[in-house]
């Protein structure tokens, strides 16, 4: 499993339920990465997608605690090991967490890759993803030159997590 996510400076992921800013570039790239895959996500995050659905060309795994949610063209999941058994069926496939703040929480551990967009801004926030840089076990191994999008200057960024825990798939 790996994840992918925006970032601000401060390593800030959004703000009351909301991304800081769309990126079309950042989307563009998210598509490439995430098409014809598995990602999981939370009914927060599902909810900031367009018109609160499913993305289209990949496996949505909700994960959620409640028990009445459903969502059409999504696997719901409401535990992280309900989650882990559901993802037996998808052993073929690529799968990416996508957030949010919970989630990511969640199965960094479990998470190899972390395909990182830096934003070189500091947004209003409430809620964050961690540090990277200061976690022993996550390594930059690859980052890329500057790219602008009006005003904003953002990196992509890949971290390795050089202790990884197994998912039994």
């Amino acid at each position: 499993m790996d994840l992918i996510v925006a970032v601000d400076k401060n390593w800030a992921i959004g703000n009351k339920g909301r991304q800081h800013v769309n990126i079309p570039e950042d989307q563009k790239y998210f598509q490439k990465i995430t098409m014809g895959n598995v990602i999981i996500l939370g009914r927060k995050t599902l909810a900031t997608f367009p018109n609160g659905l499913p993305l289209k060309g990949r496996t949505n795994i909700i994960l959620t605690r409640d028990p009445n949610f459903t969502a059409k063209d999504a696997v719901i999941a409401h535990s992280e090991e309900e989650l882990f058994e559901i993802l037996k069926d998808y052993s073929d496939k690529e799968i990416y967490c996508v957030g949010g703040g919970k989630i990511y929480e969640m199965l960094l551990p479990y998470c190899r890759y972390a395909y990182v967009t830096k934003i070189d801004y500091a947004y209003e926030a409430d809620t964050y993803f961690p540090n990277l840089d200061k976690l022993e076990n996550w390594k930059l191994i690859a980052d890329s030159e500057e790219h602008t999008y009006f005003s904003v200057e953002f990196y992509y960024l890949k971290y390795e997590n050089t202790d990884v825990k197994e998912i039994m798939l």
